[in-house]
């Protein structure tokens, strides 16, 4: 029977990975600031000046930077160009058209469309965090199968992080169709973090009271170690 100091500390060790997967996997604090600032510098200098042109090229350039320094300090490069490309699609929508919302726009698309499939991989037996969360727990698809309890919590945070982006989605396209772009703005930078704070927060408490993932890698290694080992006797005992 395990004792309770052993327990706390199992609990406390599982919380701690699951919070490190979890920000590698979004891109912790200063993956939020880099999605949020660009569009904070494109509203602020639109307020000021209305020049789409000048406001989306800043931003991008800005975005540039960021990314240029993760690159620098050999991140990943997932998080390094994500913002990048988001940032770049926005600003040639707005530049095209002439119109500063659309700057907006690709990401107010991509949002809804992740709240979907977030919903629907929910629905359907495949929710979308577990997917993506998987293999940086090493348990790949293992929660489905063997895990029934992993595959619960991965399920209720999925419908968590589709809900909180559909209310967002909610929010903004009204103000898209009926605002103008210096109030869609600066809405948007208001709702950047908050709700990714939340919906991270709701899958660390699910997937802190589930339990432990199954180390399919490490499975892998022992099966192969094992069959060594039998290769290993066979050819002893042939000698």
């Amino acid at each position: 029977m395990t004792s309770p100091d052993k327990q706390t500390d199992q609990d406390a060790e599982s919380k701690a990975v699951t919070e490190a997967a979890l920000f590698e996997a979004f891109g912790g604090v200063r993956g939020m600031v880099e999605t949020t600032v660009p569009g904070l510098v494109f509203v602020a200098i639109y307020t000021v000046n209305r020049d789409i042109h000048f406001s989306a090229i800043a931003a991008l350039g800005l975005s540039l930077l960021l990314g240029i320094a993760r690159l620098a300090r050999k991140d990943t490069l997932k998080h390094a160009f994500s913002g990048v490309f988001g940032v770049a699609f926005g600003a040639v929508f707005a530049m095209m058209s002439g119109d500063a919302k659309n700057f907006y726009l690709p990401g107010m698309l991509y949002t809804l469309g992740l709240a979907v499939a977030y919903l629907v991989t929910s629905m359907t037996g495949y929710p979308l965090l577990g997917l993506i969360l998987g293999p940086v727990f090493k348990e790949n698809l293992s929660w489905r199968t063997r895990n029934p309890g992993r595959k619960q919590a991965y399920t209720k945070a999925s419908y968590a992080w589709g809900l909180i982006l559909l209310a967002k989605s909610a929010i903004l396209f009204p103000l898209y169709w009926w605002g103008d772009a210096t109030q869609l703005g600066w809405v948007k930078v208001a709702l950047g973090i908050p709700p990714f704070l939340l919906a991270v927060y709701l899958t660390w408490i699910f997937l802190a009271k589930a339990p432990a993932p199954i180390d399919v890698f490490a499975e892998m290694e022992a099966e192969e170690q094992a069959e060594k080992e039998k290769e290993r006797a066979r050819a002893a005992a042939a000698d």
